[in-house]
């Protein structure tokens, strides 16, 4: 049954001028007496994002912290989706901040409850969140693990049946199995080596029932900024082989955290040369009647490719704080890379003449011929130094090479914002002073709308940030430990990387003097513990991860600290980025920081209710050169200590 608006029709007036009264009726009237507390700033962003959505265009809509421009783009994605009657998509910046719209007491069932509504919202996660039936089944042959044997158990009933699927109930998602470690979870989740397509248990499988579970929804699906950005990017080749988009057609897009989408949109079109997918694809060729040239061109490609990816692995340099290796570009290498390419090249003419003579299975041809495709215009990125940003991944999942372009401007100015859309940017953090030059050239945004509001929190009387100069990893962990108890635990400590996480963890296991909880990103699923630490007020939550998007008002977050000053890593990425400025730390560096810098603090103080205190631990040459750096973006002045 179709959903209905929150509000009547009539037939003297437009839905927008409509839509704009029972706006007005919910800000001033209905909430207020539901006992929000309701802002001018939210007021004011509410009625210019009517203007985006009645000439779908695109607007900025940058509000600081507490102003409610959650809610307010809530209101108009799901009215708007039921005047069309398509779904409104929200992308949000990563997978773990997805959950944190729909948790329990989040805006959404605010929403519901303060209206009297029931708003159908179904999560869309990308494809690593949901287990593998094929590699669960390998590691139960391979492992005597407890965990992996209580996912078998829970699996539904229907997944071991040979009869039809009338009815199901989606499962599978990393969320369901939130005792598993993230390292656990590799083993049995979706990876990029899965030939999903053709997997005898596809229809049964978790993540392809909760593909035309979300797809179903009428109000609202909330993705990640990569998910969207891989919906569009391969939208055109799964029509053409028979699949269904990962997402349907929307009556509006939204980009929480929108300052973050560039880099969901490079990483989306990333190609990656996996050494163990050539050699399956290929090998699966042989298995058809070939001709003996095509024969003997393949078993050289293989070759190669096994000789090329043991060179890459020699030329490689490891990047302190990032899980991307550099490859070192020399001549050996990037001639190897030109002879796999041509020999790829040559195969694919085989391949036509194979095809002429049908020797070889369609479907397989068709699979085969795209990916080599891919593979050759992956290395001629490669070998053009000036193309693509390259980088080398080791994982359980084997040996990968990452080829990233540089620039992605004009793909997103004909694929995505060419569409007669509303598509809404919301974030604290998305101008120069007001100035979204930057973010519109960006992602090739050539119209737009734009605000800017100031949060509308008394910082002066709730909030203490205290800058810390400590010498060394050890004095930094004494600080910490120090902040945790003054503040009896309600901490959230940010770390800039993974490999500073876990170096903290390993050096504080054997304190005594820690007698309070404590969760580590990585342990288990990340709203999982978030849950949990909402729910202990004495523990503290270390994660290098939530940044950005958590939200936890009240008494169970009084204490933010900053492990480190959170600047780029040193590894490809951020290389090709410095490589093509004038000044790479002022135009890099410096603005990454300042930025994640800003997203950090704003953690603590959620509601006009909450009071804290943040301290941001550097060493002392730092604190010495970035002191006014930092102090032009905090909204109190600090205090300063030397320890």
């Amino acid at each position: 049954m179709k959903k209905t608006l929150p509000f009547s029709l009539s037939k003297t007036e437009s839905f927008y001028d409509q839509l704009n009264d029972w706006i007005g009726d919910v800000f001033y009237d209905v909430l207020p007496e539901k006992g929000f507390e309701i802002r001018d700033e939210q007021i004011y962003m509410a009625f210019q994002l009517l203007n985006a959505y009645k000439n779908k265009q695109v607007i900025f809509a940058e509000a600081g912290v507490g102003t409610g421009k959650t809610l307010v783009y809530l209101l108009y994605a799901f009215c708007y989706a039921r005047y069309t009657g398509k779904p409104a998509i929200i992308a949000c910046a990563d997978e773990t901040l997805i959950e944190q719209l729909v948790k329990e007491g989040g805006d959404i069932q605010k929403l519901e409850k303060a209206l009297d509504l029931s708003i159908d919202v179904r999560l869309a996660k990308s494809r690593e969140q949901y287990l593998c039936l094929k590699k669960l089944n390998g590691v139960l042959e391979k492992t005597d693990n407890d965990h992996f044997d209580d996912v078998f158990d829970q699996l539904p009933k229907f997944v071991h049946s040979p009869g039809s699927m009338n009815k199901f109930d989606v499962y599978g998602d990393r969320k369901d199995y939130s005792a598993l470690s993230d390292e656990e979870w590799t083993q049995i989740g979706w990876d990029p080596l899965q030939d999903c397509f053709s997997c005898d248990l596809r229809h049964r499988c978790g993540q392809t029932l909760n593909r035309e579970y979300y797809r179903k929804s009428e109000d609202l699906i909330i993705c990640s900024h990569d998910f969207y950005m891989e919906h569009v990017w391969t939208k055109e080749s799964r029509v053409r082989e028979g699949q269904l988009p990962l997402l349907p057609e929307a009556s509006s897009i939204i980009f929480d955290e929108g300052h973050l989408l560039e880099f969901a949109s490079q990483k989306a079109l990333t190609y990656r040369i996996t050494w163990q997918t050539l050699n399956d694809l290929l090998e699966k060729l042989l298995s058809n009647d070939v001709r003996e040239k095509t024969l003997n061109i393949i078993e050289d490609v293989l070759a190669l490719n096994d000789e090329w990816f043991d060179l890459l692995k020699e030329n490689l340099v490891q990047v302190e704080g990032s899980e991307r290796m550099q490859v070192n570009k020399a001549m050996i290498v990037l001639k190897q890379a030109t002879r796999l390419k041509d020999m790829i090249d040559d195969l694919l003419e085989e391949l036509v003449l194979d095809a002429e003579m049908y020797v070889i299975n369609d479907y397989d041809l068709k699979i085969v011929e795209e990916y080599l495709d891919q593979i050759v215009y992956s290395l001629k990125l490669f070998i053009e130094d000036d193309k693509g940003i390259v980088w080398f991944e080791e994982s359980l999942s084997g040996s990968t090479l990452v080829i990233m372009p540089r620039l992605v401007e004009d793909i997103l100015r004909e694929e995505v914002f060419s569409q007669k859309l509303p598509f809404i940017f919301s974030s604290a953090t998305l101008s120069n002073n007001k100035d979204f030059t930057y973010i519109s050239k960006s992602l090739g945004i050539d119209t737009f709308s734009s605000l800017s509001v100031e949060s509308p929190f008394d910082y002066e009387e709730n909030m203490k940030v205290e800058f810390i100069a400590a010498n060394g990893f050890e004095d930094r962990i004494k600080e910490t430990i120090s902040s945790i108890k003054h503040s009896n635990g309600k901490t959230l400590v940010l770390f800039n990387s993974k490999s500073e996480l876990e170096t903290f963890k390993e050096k504080i296991k054997n304190l005594e003097d820690i007698h309070y909880p404590v969760l580590f990103e990585g342990d288990k699923e990340i709203s999982t513990l978030v849950q949990e630490f909402q729910s202990v007020e004495e523990s503290f939550l270390c994660s290098y991860h939530l940044w950005e998007g958590l939200d936890i008002p009240g008494s169970s977050l009084s204490n933010v600290v900053l492990f480190s000053l959170p600047f780029p890593p040193k590894d490809p990425v951020f290389e090709a980025k410095r490589k093509g400025a004038e000044d790479a730390f002022g135009e890099v560096d410096l603005p990454y920081m300042l930025l994640r810098f800003r997203q950090g603090i704003g953690r603590l103080i959620r509601t006009s209710e909450d009071s804290g205190s943040i301290s941001v631990l550097m060493s002392p040459e730092e604190l010495e050169t970035y002191a006014e750096n930092l102090q032009s973006v905090l909204p109190v002045a600090p205090q300063t200590t030397t320890v």
